[in-house]
Order: C-alpha cells, then sequence, then structure tokens
C-alpha cells in the first residue's frame, strides 16, 4: 500500500514476507512490484527508475522508502546511512521487559553463513555497539506490545537485543520464539519514520498501520 507519492520519493507500507531488493531466492522484491505500480500510474514508456535506500528483513512488515530520481537517492542514502532519520517500530513480545520502559544497548555480532546477529553485554572482537529504547504501550492477554526508538541501525537489531533480554518477538523462530506464525512473519513493524525531505528540506513523518491479524488488530 503506497503511503506517500511525490516527484522525488515513494513510501509504501511492506507486508510481511515480501523482500525490498532481489536476492538468491528469485522471489519479484518490492522494488519490481513498485515500478510496476509506477509504470501502470503513469503510463511511463520504457524502465522506470527507482532507488532503494534502505531495507526491511522479509518477516518484517512496515514503511520502506524508495527514491524516484537519481538526485534524491544519494540524499536519502546519506540520511539513513548517517542516522539522521527517526525510526520508530512495534514488536510483540512474549513477556514484557522488567521495566515499562528503558533503554538497551549492547554489542553485535554479525553472522553472515546463519544471518543472525548475537548480543553482548560488553565489547568484543568485531562487534558494534546498537542501542535502542523501548515502552510498553499494550499489555493483552498472552503477549505485550512495545513501542522502540531505534539510536543505531544494525543488523536485525531489535530482534537480536529483545531476544539477549528474554523478550522474545511473536513468531521469531531465528531468535527463540517457541512457534512460527502461519504466514511466516514475525510480529515486527517499522510504524513511524521521519527526515528531512531530499529536495524540499521539510521535515516529513510517515505512520502505518500493522497488517491485519487478530494479534495486530488487538494492539490498534
Amino acid at each position: 500500500m503506497v503511503l506517500f507519492e511525490d516527484n522525488h520519493l515513494i513510501v509504501v507500507n511492506k507486508r510481511s514476507g515480501d523482500i525490498v531488493q532481489g536476492d538468491k531466492t528469485g522471489d519479484t522484491p518490492l522494488s519490481e512490484v513498485v515500478k510496476s505500480y509506477l509504470k501502470k500510474k503513469h503510463n511511463k514508456p520504457g524502465n522506470v527508475y527507482l532507488g532503494v535506500v534502505h531495507r526491511l528483513d522479509r518477516p518484517t512488515s512496515g514503511i520502506v522508502v524508495f527514491s524516484k530520481t537519481s538526485k534524491a537517492l544519494p540524499r536519502l542514502n546519506k540520511l539513513f546511512s548517517e542516522g539522521k532519520t527517526k525510526k520508530t517500530y512495534w514488536a510483540v513480545v512474549n513477556k514484557a521487559p522488567e521495566k515499562e520502559n528503558g533503554e538497551l544497548i549492547h554489542w553485535l555480532v554479525r553472522n553472515p553463513k546463519q544471518n543472525k546477529s548475537y548480543a553482548y553485554k560488553k565489547e568484543v572482537a568485531d562487534s558494534k555497539k546498537a542501542i535502542l529504547t523501548y515502552r510498553s504501550i499494550k499489555v493483552l492477554n498472552s503477549y505485550t506490545l512495545l513501542e522502540i526508538d531505534l539510536k543505531t541501525g544494525r543488523h536485525h537489531q531489535i530482534r537480536a537485543q529483545l531476544a539477549a533480554v528474554g523478550c522474545f518477538i511473536k513468531g521469531d523462530l531465528k531468535y527463540g520464539a517457541p512457534r512460527s506464525n502461519a504466514n511466516g512473519g514475525i510480529h515486527l513493524h517499522a510504524r513511524r519514520l521521519e527526515f528531512e525531505h531530499p529536495v524540499k528540506k521539510e521535515t516529513i513523518q510517515f505512520e502505518a498501520n500493522p497488517p491485519e491479524d487478530p494479534v495486530w488488530n488487538a494492539c490498534i
């Protein structure tokens, strides 16, 4: 679902299970779906330009930004790589953290072969510092909804850090959840995103609703 579009960028609400950019699976990536949408909507002949600005993990849902021009792409890439964006996520976890609100600081080591990151309490070889803040915003029968603000952008950061404190994201088998979700996704959603428009230089903010399912529906 398209959340926003202008001459320079397009923002969409990614479904769980979609890949943002093509990979070895050969599955059609979201980037190609958006290209087809733009081609049809604007009756464009030939190829449509679309730049991938950032990514979300395949099982994660939520806000993804694409650049529509080669002028905007490097500016957007710079904003994201330098952490000049405000990213807020929702995560449904099996239990609430000890404190309702808090900050988690770990050092993450990425294992490319496993496509997994491991969290450590102290700095270790090849580790990168990871920081997030969280607050509990809703308690359900069997789960708790956390709102998370990322202070750093590391590989699988939220998944690894929450697992390290015993708060497993619903459906996330890779990081310790006892059961998978029927659709293969996880209950982690990129809820809000704020950054400076690459051309107009004004602050823009987007918000995306999570997917339709009984647990997410209970969160809204």
